[in-house]
């Protein structure tokens, strides 16, 4: 009788001590999947933020220090005057002013022409939808070095280079890409809100204008953002079609920055370079948020 007690408390004291070690082997598992994950994130981290890193090391130079080789890594002395020189020795705010004028405008016609070829596709009904979808979205795969020339030449004949209009047209014409992102949260929203809409006496430009895009804000700044920050920091698009007076920050910084002998000067274009990029960085911080939101919101329905 006493055996038989003793055999009986033995096995769940057996399988408590499995339980902890196949909990053990568990936890370390997850422990190291975990610590990969965080050293492959570090790394690409590192891989990320090295060229910011060197731009600001650059910046903080001197030509001596750049003339050096082997590379000396850390300037000998902090040159802070790089940055003075670099919003002094061209018109740096009237250039960041263009900039901001041709994003601002790009952008916000852009998102509005996009979101209604976006509601298009995703509500409403017509022959050949689907095969206009796909024409839109193979546009997607031509670069835009092969419409460079047909472009530039088209706006020089109607007499449209070195204004801003083609940026209205660009703006006008919407963005495939946005299009694409605007018709799969269009598509997410219940049909429910939009029959109701309907029953009670609205067109669909007022359900476009009242339902859909008040229900996808995070998409909106999302395009917005994408498409302000495309212009922001586009180069050759403004080196072609502007000059002088009216043309970007980015064309500014890439020509703008000589000595007395007419050589360029690396660490002022790394300061004026530093400067141009800070506020999108500090603006996709500012709306990151909104842009998570926006991007994952796309993906909710083909």
């Amino acid at each position: 009788m006493a055996a038989e007690m003793i055999r009986q408390n033995r096995f769940p004291k057996k399988a408590v001590q499995a339980r902890r070690a196949f909990a053990r082997r568990a936890y370390w598992q997850r422990s190291r999947r975990t610590g990969l994950t965080y050293v492959v994130l570090l790394g690409l981290t590192i891989i990320f933020l090295a060229p910011f890193v060197w731009l600001v090391d650059i910046s903080l130079k001197n030509l001596g220090d750049l003339a050096m080789f082997p590379i000396q890594w850390l300037p000998s002395q902090l040159q802070w005057d790089n940055f003075w020189h670099a919003v002094n020795d061209v018109n740096f705010w009237q250039f960041a002013q263009n900039s901001l004028t041709l994003a601002l405008l790009n952008a916000t016609l852009t998102t509005v022409s996009s979101a209604l070829v976006g509601f298009g596709f995703a509500r409403l009904y017509g022959p050949g939808k689907k095969y206009l979808f796909l024409v839109m979205l193979s546009t997607l795969m031509l670069p835009q070095i092969i419409t460079l020339i047909p472009t530039y030449v088209e706006f020089s004949h109607f007499g449209l280079v070195d204004t801003y209009w083609p940026w209205v047209l660009w703006g006008l014409s919407g963005s495939a890409f946005l299009s694409f992102l605007f018709r799969q949260a269009f598509s997410s929203i219940p049909p429910e809100l939009e029959e109701a809409a309907l029953l009670d006496g609205c067109r669909y430009f007022q359900i476009f204008w009242r339902i859909f895009l008040p229900l996808s804000l995070p998409v909106i700044a999302t395009a917005f953002l994408i498409q302000f920050t495309y212009v922001w920091g586009d180069y050759i698009a403004p080196s072609l079609l502007l000059t002088g007076d009216n043309t970007t920050l980015s064309v500014a910084i890439t020509l703008g920055y000589r000595d007395a002998h007419d050589n360029l000067l690396p660490n002022v274009q790394a300061a004026a370079s530093l400067l141009y990029i800070l506020p999108m960085v500090l603006l996709f911080f500012g709306t990151q948020r909104f842009f998570v939101r926006g991007i994952t919101s796309t993906g909710l329905k083909g």
